[in-house]
């Protein structure tokens, strides 16, 4: 990566709507000239902490301050290793900020940083909160989730399947606090291309959105858009976590900086390696199919049923497999491959008419909510917007389809949020509320 490719950048914290204060913290570092970006690069940070009503707040703040403050000092390391000893260090001061007050004692904080830099990305990461690289339309996982869920995946000792039908997944394994040590898994450094968008967020996200999801959503808006996005389809779904979310885009290099080296030219996708593969072998089957039937009304009929005989079983062997493939595929999604320096896990992170029509009900539904309820939405706006989404649906333009709906979904959004205002002052003053729909939870058009 190039000092000159710029970088778009998003970051949005959301309290969700079960809890009464956040325990979530981030942080953007952006190097201010092209001699900082030479030494540190660009950082970004998502901590998640853990404790009671005001330690976990605690933690993270604590996480988010001291990590970003101590790795622009430690010049005579290289990115990987100042960020590493950063994290530490930031484990150090909340460990020692719990020991002065026996209220603090254990407190944590999961934390996942991304420095983004001239050898590209590296990621230091303890905890649950994850980052993720969309790119060609995959989104691959780059951190290992410390929690009892993926330790039990990495011992291989259960099923996958036994594993996330029986135990939690909110028990985390690692945190930056609660000792004085901690081990810091670091990642990468992993290659930047143009374009590339990463995505670091907390367990209040991911615990209510899919990969493919977040894959699609952040791929296809702009890094604001897309943090509004994420924060209210898992507000949506029930919100039951904090939610934070930062996002990066990374841009072009400009013509002017372009040098090539066979390091940048960009080998030809895997995936479109197989999608020929599978082409070759089709036109095989159906034309040793075709040929047979050419045969068999000649004197080569033998030899022209088994051409369509043989056509037949491998047409039945390329279903099955595919078929296999597939399910393959699948477990994949859910089994990390346990190999450090490599994505984890990697989904499919297209824009599908499927994925929008979700939305598009989705927000339907909130809709009528919002009209039967009485909210305060400026419906002139609104309705402006969800035809245009419905016509970009209409005629498969499926990135504007999902600006639209997403701009529509802020506008019902800010109704819920006015409603949770006078709700929250209603019972600071000790009465009940007794507005139509001031219980948030009542405008849940449903969940997963």
């Amino acid at each position: 990566m190039r000092w000159e490719q710029k970088v778009e950048f998003a970051a949005l914290s959301d309290i969700g709507f079960r809890r009464r204060n956040s325990q979530d913290s981030y942080a953007v570092q952006i190097a201010p000239d092209a001699e900082a970006w030479e030494s540190r690069g660009h950082l970004f940070l998502v901590a998640d902490g853990m404790g009671g009503h005001a330690v976990g707040e605690l933690a993270s703040k604590i996480a988010a301050d001291t990590i970003p403050h101590t790795y622009s000092k430690l010049l005579e390391k290289s990115p990987s290793e100042a960020l590493c000893a950063a994290v530490i260090a930031g484990n150090a001061a909340i460990n020692e900020r719990g020991e002065l007050n026996r209220d603090f004692t254990r407190m944590g904080t999961t934390c996942t940083t991304l420095v983004l830099f001239n050898e590209g990305a590296v990621v230091a990461h303890v905890g649950d909160s994850r980052c993720y690289r969309i790119r060609g339309g995959k989104i691959d996982q780059l951190t290992f989730d410390h929690s009892l869920q993926w330790e039990l995946l990495k011992q291989g000792t259960m099923s996958p399947e036994e594993i996330f039908r029986n135990e939690p997944r909110n028990v985390i394994t690692r945190s930056l606090g609660p000792g004085p040590q901690v081990e810091v898994d670091v990642e990468g450094p992993f290659d930047v291309e143009a374009q590339d968008v990463y995505l670091l967020c907390s367990d209040g996200l991911t615990g209510q959105v899919s990969d493919p999801e977040i894959g699609a959503i952040a791929g296809s808006l702009a890094p604001a858009d897309a943090c509004r996005m994420l924060v209210n389809l898992a507000n949506l779904r029930g919100g039951p976590d904090n939610i934070t979310v930062v996002v990066a885009r990374v841009g072009p290099l400009p013509e002017h900086a372009l040098e090539w080296s066979s390091d940048e030219i960009p080998a030809i996708p895997r995936r479109s390696l197989e999608g020929w593969r599978w082409i070759l072998a089709w036109v095989a089957v159906v034309s040793a199919f075709l040929v047979g039937l050419v045969l068999v009304p000649t004197s080569l009929s033998i030899v022209g049923h088994l051409l369509m005989a043989a056509a037949n079983l491998a047409c039945g062997g390329l279903i099955l497999f595919r078929l296999r493939q597939r399910r393959t595929e699948q477990t994949r999604s859910l089994v990390p491959e346990m190999a450090p320096g490599k994505p984890y896990r990697t989904a499919s992170a297209e824009l599908t008419p499927q994925f929008l029509g979700e939305i598009a009900s989705l927000e339907s539904a909130l809709q009528r909510t919002a009209q039967d309820d009485g909210w305060a939405i400026d419906w002139t706006q609104y309705d402006t917007t969800f035809q245009q989404a419905k016509t970009h649906l209409a005629a498969k333009r499926h990135s504007e389809a999902l600006r639209m709906l997403s701009k529509g979904l802020q506008l019902l959004m800010e109704g819920i949020q006015q409603i949770r205002k006078q709700r929250d002052q209603a019972l600071r003053w000790g009465v009940r509320p007794s507005q139509p729909g001031s219980d948030p939870g009542s405008a849940r058009p449903g969940g997963s």
